[in-house]
């Protein structure tokens, strides 16, 4: 029997079969995968209708390094947790537009199912962990203010 889904995620990452591979991990993970995005206009037009909790978000897509536009816009305007899924660490902005952290490519089910556990307690709790390893948390968490950022 399955789990009943607590956190609505989004993927915006351009590589397809990528996006399928973390589709399954992350439904097999007890999530509810409301749509993939492949690009900002579409990325935008998913958090606008689904509303997700979540957004695993690669920081250099098919349109550019949209990436952190996507993360600030979905944190800011939606409320959204981000976690950046990328290859090259160096191009993620140093306030990391928001985001709770960053995973590096190439990742195994294992990294994604404890970094979304971590960003699952995060949403429902408002409590930072220990963060997984591969896992670079964000500098705002570190150290978090009172009212615990703009989530």
């Amino acid at each position: 029997m399955q789990q009943e889904s607590d956190l609505r995620v989004m993927i915006v990452e351009d590589q397809a079969i990528l996006a399928m591979e973390l589709e399954l991990v992350l439904g097999d993970a007890g999530c509810d995968v409301v749509g993939c995005a492949m690009d900002r206009a579409s990325a935008f037009e998913i958090a606008e209708r689904e509303r997700p909790m979540l957004a695993l978000v690669d920081v250099n897509l098919l349109d550019g390094m949209t990436g952190p536009q996507i993360a600030h816009r979905l944190v800011s305007e939606y409320g959204t947790a981000v976690i950046f899924l990328t290859a090259n660490p160096e191009q993620i902005p140093d306030g990391f537009a928001g985001a709770l952290g960053a995973v590096s490519k190439p990742f195994d089910e294992q990294t994604i199912r404890a970094v979304v556990a971590f960003a699952r307690r995060f949403i429902l709790t408002r409590t930072v962990s220990d963060p997984p390893r591969r896992f670079r948390l964000a500098p705002w968490l570190t150290t978090p203010p009172a009212d615990i950022a703009p989530h």
